[in-house]
């Protein structure tokens, strides 16, 4: 009798974990490092960084596995006290001297350096950021009385002021893609949030219009920007390297020329594990994708987006499984952030976006990258574990 109770309870345990999220982000790990590998015959890199990868994969997954057990009612309640720590993380760093902890590494100080591993705190602030604007939008949406203009607008105001520091302090980073990254959140999130069209579609108008003017800005007169808004010529560049990269070849588009014509050469089927012959700087990291359509070739770059789709259906669909409200506005707010780093980041290797130095999620090399995303990893296997799984009603 006590050997069928455990039987039943092992077997509750299991049914509670969302093992398609797990198989996913199993088979991303395995494209990263097999890419990161193949990357490494390049002739740059003194360091193996594919087995490098397998280890933040390992405490990555540690990670997630020690969250998903946290009852996500337990992390809900510490929201605050997170974001606290995430803003006061980007204001030590702003404020801090330039040292060997605080460096300053292509330009930007955003990286605390800790001797053998280094970790960029704006990385887990957009995870702390959604957690955040997914906890205001659904206490403002439960206590709201009347269903008014007024009440929509009130929410709007509190998203903004939640918003205003750590998007300051991550753009006095020079961290302008984080800043894009924070701004897609911010919008997929109001959009979803409950707040009226009639205050929506005015908020976007806004955002539409200063990014033309700044575009325009940008071709036309860039000496007001970089006296009236002090953007540094370099950030001029990349909009110019990315309309007309063959100008800049010797400079700032010789990245996206390489990465154009790497991913060419690929064809069909690739030229096969490690055997990609056109150079791109630092191809482990923000061009993973530019490896993958080299010696993978179009089937493998395409296997690549089926999975990261599967990905983000699999995400859709958990948001519209969740019961409380919270637990949705999180997903909603993850998905805005992976589905725009994804179009970002392959995008920008083939030419149709600007290059941000937005990384690959789950592909891409990086510690600090790939722990935030196993950091939400962890909270929504945490939200199946203890509330939309199966099993999870039975406790």
């Amino acid at each position: 009798m006590s050997n069928n109770k455990y039987t039943r309870q092992n077997s509750n345990f299991f049914a509670r974990i969302d093992w398609i999220l797990i198989i996913l982000i199993l088979l991303l790990a395995a494209i990263s490092v097999v890419s990161i590998s193949s990357a490494m015959t390049s002739g740059q890199y003194g360091t193996d960084f594919s087995t490098r990868q397998m280890a933040f994969y390992g405490l990555g997954f540690l990670l997630a596995s020690g969250l998903m057990l946290i009852p996500f009612k337990l992390i809900k309640s510490y929201t605050w006290a997170l974001y606290i720590l995430g803003v006061l993380s980007l204001v030590i760093l702003y404020i801090a001297p330039v040292s060997s902890v605080t460096p300053i590494i292509n330009g930007a100080k955003s990286w605390y350096q800790f001797g053998f591993f280094s970790i960029q705190p704006s990385e887990f602030v957009k995870i702390i950021y959604i957690l955040t604007m997914a906890y205001v939008i659904s206490q403002h949406n439960k206590y709201k009385l009347t269903n008014t203009l007024s009440m929509d607008l009130r929410l709007l105001l509190k998203l903004i002021l939640i918003s205003i520091l750590p998007m300051l302090f991550i753009l006095l980073q020079n961290d302008l893609g984080t800043m894009l990254v924070m701004l897609a959140i911010f919008l997929g999130l109001v959009v979803v949030s409950g707040i009226s069209w009639w205050l929506i579609i005015p908020t976007l108008s806004v955002a539409a219009s200063t990014g033309l003017a700044l575009i325009l800005g940008i071709l036309y007169r860039p000496d007001l920007l970089e006296r009236y808004l002090g953007i540094h010529p370099y950030q001029f560049e990349r909009i110019y390297s990315w309309i007309t990269p063959e100008d800049f070849q010797s400079d700032s588009g010789f990245q996206l020329t390489n990465s154009l014509i790497a991913i060419g050469s690929g064809g069909i089927t690739g030229k096969g594990y490690t055997e990609g012959i056109i150079y791109i700087p630092e191809n482990h990291t923000d061009f993973i994708f530019t490896i993958i359509g080299e010696e993978f070739g179009f089937m493998g770059s395409t296997v690549v987006i089926i999975v990261l789709f599967m990905l983000v259906m699999h995400l859709i669909r958990m948001a519209f499984m969740a019961t409380d409200s919270f637990a949705a506005y999180f997903i909603i707010g993850y998905l805005s952030l992976l589905v725009f780093h994804i179009i970002q980041n392959i995008g920008m290797t083939i030419q149709l976006l600007p290059i941000t130095g937005l990384p690959l999620p789950f592909i891409s090399y990086g510690g600090s990258g790939l722990w935030s995303n196993m950091l939400a990893v962890g909270i929504m296997l945490s939200m199946y574990f203890h509330h939309l799984s199966k099993g999870a009603k039975n406790i």
